[in-house]
């Protein structure tokens, strides 16, 4: 993975979690002019003219889509349906999840989609280690106190055996994070291919052997067919009752039925979860009043940290859309990611 930083406005640097691939001279898509959708957004129309594209209005004429919606699936269908010509759309976030029809629909050849995978890394592993020392901490129960606790409760990072479930930009920049804890990680991911900074890595089908070891589990994975609720009865009747389970990539990951048996039983210690399933989750759901439970609505990037990230990642890929074809982020539409 490269290591390649450029400063952006705002607290985090824009970072190539993720490597540039170069896609063959024969299969890239036609350069013209590119057009913002839903509706246009100045920083990234300036990100578009930085990279050197021209930016015009949705017509016969489009080469290039940047789509900043994540809600507005069925009008990015009817984009492409007809703009046949198009040859190349930009998704506005890591996981492609809510497009999954259309990824599946639009196979036809000459069409490349990228995302925003490893974009937002720096701001969501920093929310992740956030959810993760304030359940060590037990910042849940101290935060609703009324009264001077006299019982000692609370555990120390430092050292502990840590298990991140993914290997994308997510995953790399919380194992960066995670080194001055000098944390036990382990990596389950679609290989057993070796992550830099990890002390292991074992592939998707070793998940069970990891965790009943693991005091921290870190689901940063790809919301696929494949991967809804991963995490399941099964999983945490696999884990310590003093383990804690933290959830920053999609809701649909974990059961959330298991989940609030699980926390309710005493099987795991808690959990801290950016994201959930039902999202929002409705308000009266039994998990708001699970004490062991930290939820935050999703926003461990606020459109705030990711703006100026984004527009890197659009000002790279117009780049490689009017030049080399190396773009970042490629999107494989039969993984789903």
């Amino acid at each position: 993975m490269t290591s390649d930083r450029a400063a952006v406005a705002g607290q985090h640097r824009a970072v190539l979690a993720v490597d540039a691939e170069p896609v063959p001279e024969s299969e890239r898509p036609a350069p013209g002019p590119i057009a913002v959708g839903p509706r246009p957004n100045k920083t990234f129309v300036d990100a578009v003219e930085s990279g050197g594209g021209t930016v015009s209005e949705l017509s016969g004429e489009t080469r290039g889509l940047i789509w900043l919606s994540y809600k507005d699936a069925d009008a990015l269908a009817q984009a492409l349906e007809e703009n046949p010509q198009i040859g190349w759309v930009q998704l506005p976030y890591a996981g492609v999840d809510a497009f999954a029809d259309i990824l599946e629909k639009e196979k036809r050849p000459g069409l490349l989609w990228t995302s925003a995978k490893g974009a937002y890394a720096q701001p969501v592993a920093e929310h992740a280690l956030a959810l993760t020392l304030a359940l060590l901490r037990v910042l849940p129960k101290r935060v609703t106190a009324r009264s001077w606790a006299t019982e000692p409760e609370g555990r120390s990072l430092y050292g502990l055996n840590v298990v991140i479930v993914g290997a994308g930009g997510i995953a790399l920049e919380l194992i960066r994070l995670l080194e001055p804890f000098d944390a036990d990680i382990t990596v389950v991911r679609r290989s057993s291919a070796p992550v830099p900074g990890a002390a292991r890595t074992v592939s998707s089908d070793a998940l069970a052997d990891v965790l009943p070891d693991a005091d921290v589990v870190v689901v940063a994975a790809a919301l696929t067919g494949g991967t809804r609720h991963l995490f399941g009865a099964p999983e945490f009747e696999a884990m310590k009752n003093t383990a804690y389970l933290v959830n920053i990539a999609r809701g649909g990951l974990v059961d959330t039925d298991a989940l609030v048996a699980a926390l309710a039983e005493g099987t795991i210690a808690g959990a801290g979860v950016d994201v959930t399933d039902p999202e929002p989750l409705p308000d009266g759901h039994p998990l708001w009043d699970e004490p062991h439970a930290l939820i935050t609505p999703h926003q461990a990037d606020t459109p705030e940290m990711t703006a100026p990230l984004l527009a890197e990642r659009i000002r790279l890929n117009v780049e490689a859309f009017l030049g080399d074809g190396r773009f970042v982020g490629v999107v494989d539409p039969a993984e789903g990611y």
